[in-house]
């Protein structure tokens, strides 16, 4: 059955039912409104967020599957753990948010990343300064080397973006969010689309339905403590 995009008005409170998603591009709910903060956080707890090409508009996604983290089940790798000690990495959080994003946002050998345009770092950027959208950073030498960014709605992060620029380093930031969130009482990562990366990394999927319970529980949370890590 052929289905029509739905756009959006200007009201940054309404989205479709998820039920409305596409099946094929497998999630595809809904075009058009802005990158607003208001929109954004209502995307987000409500379990859509926005994924676009600098020539399309903005476009909102719902996937079935969703691909998540559970941080109290993850477990780093053997090898991780050793990377974690061997590497000579410093993790910091929030030090340089606009820097990740830009750093996110070059093109790599895998094609992501040039999907970060200025308008989201803009966006994402006002969301860092309101205390929602969130870094961790790796450091070597004095030389930022890897890192992720994502958005915190009460006991809830939603992941968007990972780099490399050294061996593991987007894995040691991972690693160190996971731990910080599992201390502070978060119940889930939200992942979005799943790819071998992410699974390397524990990942797996599970019904938009399930998710969706998920996300509901974890946004009416308030954290154990504040997000600063150190």
């Amino acid at each position: 059955m052929n289905q029509s995009i739905i756009w959006l008005n200007e009201d940054p409170r309404l989205f479709p039912r998820h039920e409305n998603a596409f099946t094929e591009p497998n999630g595809l709910l809904a075009a058009g409104g802005d990158l607003s903060p208001e929109r954004l956080l209502n995307a987000y707890s409500l379990g859509i967020f926005p994924w676009y090409n600098e020539d399309d508009p903005i476009l909102w996604w719902s996937p079935d599957p969703r691909s998540i983290v559970i941080p109290s089940k993850f477990t780093p790798s053997r090898s991780l753990k050793k990377a974690i000690r061997n590497s000579g990495i410093r993790v910091t959080t929030d030090t340089c948010f606009t820097e990740v994003m830009e750093s996110c946002a070059l093109p790599r050998k895998d094609g992501l990343g040039t999907w970060i345009n200025e308008d989201k770092k803009a966006s994402y950027t006002e969301l860092h300064n309101m205390g929602y959208a969130h870094s961790v950073e790796c450091w070597l030498d004095g030389e930022l080397v890897g890192g992720l960014y994502g958005i915190s709605i009460g006991r809830a992060f939603f992941g968007e973006s990972m780099f490399s620029r050294v061996s593991n380093a987007s894995k040691i930031a991972f690693a160190h969010l996971c731990s910080n969130l599992d201390e502070s009482g978060f119940s889930i990562i939200d992942c979005q689309v799943h790819n071998p990366h992410l699974e390397s990394l524990g990942a797996v999927e599970i019904p938009r339905s399930e998710f969706l319970t998920y996300l509901e529980d974890a946004t009416s949370q308030h954290p154990k403590k504040d997000w600063s890590f150190g």
